[in-house]
């Protein structure tokens, strides 16, 4: 939304470069900018256990992706099953499975996380997490950096199955 981005003046190795990926990599290497909480009310977790901007969230992935295969919510909130202060209990976010782990779900989970991050300030995504790799606001000039959980051999823990998606919490 808003003026398209042009690569004029781009040298095409370049932008073909951003388009894939490193060939040793987990795809696309664009990053964006978002605002920092302090920018945004905080919200309550509503009836479904999301907050409006987690509900907002929701709606315009279902709208563009179709019918995804969700959790890490439900009505009037989840209060376990997640590591401690987890954004997942003020229903601030949502997961994305992509199961069973194989490759052509990797490449789909990819697709979504790179959407998420390129409407990262849009959508008021805080964090992205998938496949071992971990994308923010607050290090957005890192870019997608490593990703480990207490358990790395966990399929589960590390994200490699699902996408996880938290908005901006607010102040």
């Amino acid at each position: 939304r808003g003026a398209d981005a042009s690569a004029e003046g781009v040298a095409p190795q370049v932008v073909d470069a951003l388009v894939a990926g490193p060939e040793d990599g987990p795809g696309p290497v664009l990053t964006c900018f978002s605002g920092s909480d302090a920018e945004v009310p905080a919200q309550e977790m509503g009836a479904s256990g999301l907050t409006p901007r987690a509900e907002a969230l929701l709606a315009e992935m279902t709208e563009v992706h179709g019918q995804l295969s969700l959790g890490g919510f439900e009505p009037g909130g989840v209060t376990d099953g997640h590591g401690a202060d987890s954004t997942h209990y003020r229903g601030e976010a949502v997961d994305v499975f992509f199961r069973p782990v194989t490759e052509e779900n990797r490449r789909a989970g990819w697709l979504l996380a790179q959407w998420l991050v390129a409407h990262a300030e849009r959508l008021e995504v805080s964090v992205v997490i998938f496949d071992d790799r971990i994308w923010s606001t607050r290090f957005a000039l890192a870019g997608w950096r490593p990703y480990t959980s207490a358990d790395p051999g966990n399929d589960i823990l590390q994200h490699r199955d699902h996408v996880h998606v938290d908005v901006r919490r607010g102040t």
